[in-house]
């Protein structure tokens, strides 16, 4: 639900009473993932969505019926070949779905009331919800922030909220969303209930490395993407607001400097265009020994083959020149900036998402991929409406590229 908290902030603020949807899990070829939320007004004002249109109404209707019982519910929505094109997802796959109300005297209205407050002032923080579980504990939330602390209360065995804050906490620090199965009592013994996490943590970075023409068609890729994007570059008269209007940051240092001093995290994706040594060895030396989830360089297959060269006699090992995706890019046939950045964007998604980057024509693999390990079955949270059990999996994790830039070192700052 947190994916609407800007929408819900003010409904609440407003006093409006609602009942808000939330993807649990998915399996198969579910069009969208955990915590994907669609909630709906007293009035029957309708805002997000869970499926992209395949079940939509029934949600709506249990959301409506929320609003009357005050009861949260759970429900699996699966395809089956009597009601695909009744009330199912005729894309094959299954979505198990938490439906609460929000509103007069919900026990977690404070408690979800804070957490879209949170969420709508991008401050970090963890919202679990009790979403398979005995009916006393369903919809429970707590509200956990950063350093562990915690609000709300899931009710039952005095462990469970500290056990359900510190899981919550921890997939908070991964910026992840995600389920937890849990014992009532509090222990890790699955089987018990099912916790939805939902995290709201800043968005993840894009770090474009080189100033060039190229760059500045990536940044607008990665803005649509969702990523807060820096642009640095050694050289100011290239690094410039007037060259990247759309950049968060413009920063000039040297690359291996600036990325010694900044934060990343394991969401970080690098792309280093420069294609220059003596930018992108020290650079690429200290990137690949950092957790990130994404390390791109460009250049030709001969410049890769010198740099990989040049990595090696300074000490990088094989298992780390792997994680390297150079020449980056998926194979378009890009020759325009803009394609090179959609080759580069489509690498980057793939690499995050698990995908092949092979066409969907043709192919037997998944649609698309959920967020557990792959062949993970979950167990059904309520009555089944369709036949198949839920798997999901991911995974974290090149094409023409070209443009040159000047290679001479900036005068005002040092080698």
């Amino acid at each position: 639900m947190l994916d609407l908290a800007e929408e819900l902030d003010r409904w609440t603020e407003e006093g409006r009473e609602y009942a808000v949807a939330t993807v649990v899990a998915v399996g198969g070829s579910a069009p969208r993932g955990p915590g994907a939320a669609l909630a709906v007004d007293s009035a029957g004002t309708v805002i997000g969505s869970v499926s992209g249109g395949c079940v939509e109404g029934a949600v709506y209707d249990l959301c409506r019926q929320a609003l009357r019982t005050g009861e949260s519910v759970t429900e699996r929505f699966g395809y089956s070949d009597d009601d695909a094109f009744a009330v199912g997802l005729t894309c094959g796959g299954t979505i198990d779905v938490l439906i609460t109300p929000v509103g007069g005297q919900a026990p977690a209205r404070p408690v979800l009331a804070s957490a879209l407050s949170a969420a709508a002032r991008d401050e970090p923080s963890a919202l679990a919800r009790v979403a398979r579980g005995p009916a006393g504990l369903l919809g429970g939330a707590l509200l956990v922030r950063p350093d562990g602390t915690y609000r709300g209360g899931l009710g039952g065995h005095p462990g469970l909220d500290r056990t359900a804050a510190a899981e919550a906490r921890a997939l908070l620090e991964t910026g992840r969303t995600g389920t937890v199965d849990l014992s009532a009592d509090g222990s890790h013994c699955p089987g018990g209930l099912t916790l939805l996490v939902e995290s709201n943590v800043p968005p993840p970075r894009m770090i474009v490395f080189g100033a060039v023409d190229f760059a500045s068609a990536l940044v607008r890729a990665g803005k649509f993407l969702g990523y807060h994007v820096t642009v640095c570059d050694a050289r100011p008269v290239f690094a410039t607001r007037v060259r990247f209007p759309d950049a968060d940051e413009i920063v000039v240092d040297w690359p291996h400097r600036y990325l010694r001093r900044t934060t990343t995290d394991v969401r970080t994706v690098l792309a280093v265009l420069t294609h220059d040594a003596k930018f992108d060895v020290p650079l690429l030396k200290a990137a690949l020994r950092l957790p990130l989830a994404f390390v791109g360089a460009m250049g030709s297959r001969r410049t890769h083959e010198d740099r990989d060269r040049r990595l090696r006699a300074e000490g990088v090992t094989e298992p780390e020149l792997a994680r390297l995706r150079s020449p980056i890019g998926l194979d378009l046939g890009a020759r325009t900036p803009e394609e090179t950045a959609l080759s580069i964007a489509a690498e980057i998604v793939a690499a995050r998402r698990g995908g092949s980057g092979a066409p969907l024509t043709g192919s037997s693999t998944p649609i698309h991929r959920g967020d557990a390990e792959p062949g993970a079955a979950r167990p059904p949270l309520h009555r089944d409406r369709g036949s198949a059990a839920p798997t999901t999996g991911t995974s974290y994790g090149a094409g023409r590229t070209g443009g040159r830039v000047p290679s001479a070192a900036p005068p005002d700052l040092p080698a």
